[in-house]
């Protein structure tokens, strides 16, 4: 499978490598809105093709998947560009700026059986299964509530400051942990509450999330822009705790029981960088004709934007997209 980066940035110099390892897909293209920055990037990292912008990549034939590594506020538009010329897309987290966006990429992609996905890895990653094994084997028994948090220090980042690249720590880390409660809770929120320090630039710097399931099982996410935090989930049960270390990028998971003796540890199987499986994921896909994920279906995207609208919509935290 032939993949074309749109976007020469920080994601794009992680991904490009991981796809030049992975068996059966090649990095075959870079894009950028400046040629003299797409060949750069090319000469850089030894990708073969480079363009000096993004329709130029998504008119040649020999592509087969386009990746989407730009912020999240050009998403939607790129998508569709993508979608209405036949081409396979992979966008980067957060999948759009907000749920209307995401439903039309959803319409457009079924209507056209187009492939559509979002490509937030920890759907995709081996620990995902590992981790609902440990919870359903009962090692710690019932399991009422769990803990999430995400943070690192990157409010120096332009995309992280400014309303109209919709930046804030939840469209970029925040999603991470509603991720995590949703792939091990399920969808079947009753409410969600929030309290939220804003930054000058009217964007969210650090976040409290309780999500509220009608199982009466609870999940407490922060995620914030200031500092790196312990990146830990854990599930509190009724005969110990399960832990898990990064929930960005799971290494182990392991389970105490309630006097804090160690009764499990299981690392996850090793990676290239752990964005590969969703790269595997979309050449399986396009191989049997879908037009989704199984791991990450557009559904679950669109249901995720909504979340976050509605936790924006308790902060007053507007983008101009919302407007349009």
């Amino acid at each position: 499978m032939n993949v074309g980066v749109l976007g020469a940035g920080r994601i794009a110099a992680v991904v490009v490598p991981t796809i030049q390892k992975a068996e059966g897909i090649c990095c075959l293209g870079i894009a950028s809105r400046s040629a003299e920055r797409a060949a750069e990037f090319a000469k850089a990292y030894g990708v073969p093709r480079s363009y000096g912008s993004y329709l130029e990549m998504m008119e040649d034939p020999d592509i087969d998947l386009i990746y989407i590594a730009t912020p999240h506020s050009h998403h939607f538009e790129q998508m569709m560009a993508c979608l209405e010329h036949g081409k396979p897309v992979l966008c980067e987290k957060s999948f759009t700026a907000n749920a209307a966006q995401a439903e039309k990429v959803l319409e457009y992609a079924k209507t056209h059986q187009v492939y559509a996905a979002e490509a937030i890895w920890t759907r995709y990653m081996p620990s995902r299964r590992i981790i609902q094994e440990m919870i359903e084997s009962g090692i710690v028994g019932k399991i009422h509530a769990l803990n999430a948090t995400l943070s690192y220090a990157i409010s120096d980042k332009e995309r992280m400051v400014r309303k109209d690249l919709c930046g804030g720590a939840l469209l970029d880390v925040g999603v991470y942990g509603l991720n995590f409660a949703l792939m091990h809770f399920g969808d079947d929120v009753e409410k969600v509450e929030s309290s939220v320090q804003m930054t000058e630039d009217g964007v969210d710097g650090w976040e409290n999330i309780t999500m509220f399931f009608r199982d009466g099982r609870t999940a407490s996410i922060q995620a914030g822009m200031y500092s790196r935090s312990d990146r830990q989930g854990i599930f509190y049960g009724e005969k110990g705790y399960i832990v898990v270390e990064n929930i960005n990028n799971p290494q182990k998971i392991t389970a105490y029981d309630d006097n804090d003796r160690l009764l499990k540890q299981v690392a996850v199987p090793e990676q290239i960088t752990g964005y590969e499986y969703e790269f595997f994921e979309a050449r399986q896909r396009l191989q049997e004709g879908q037009w989704e994920s199984a791991s990450m279906p557009l559904a679950e995207s669109v249901f995720v934007m909504k979340l976050m609208d509605g936790i924006r919509a308790q902060w007053g935290l507007r983008y101009p997209a919302d407007e349009e």
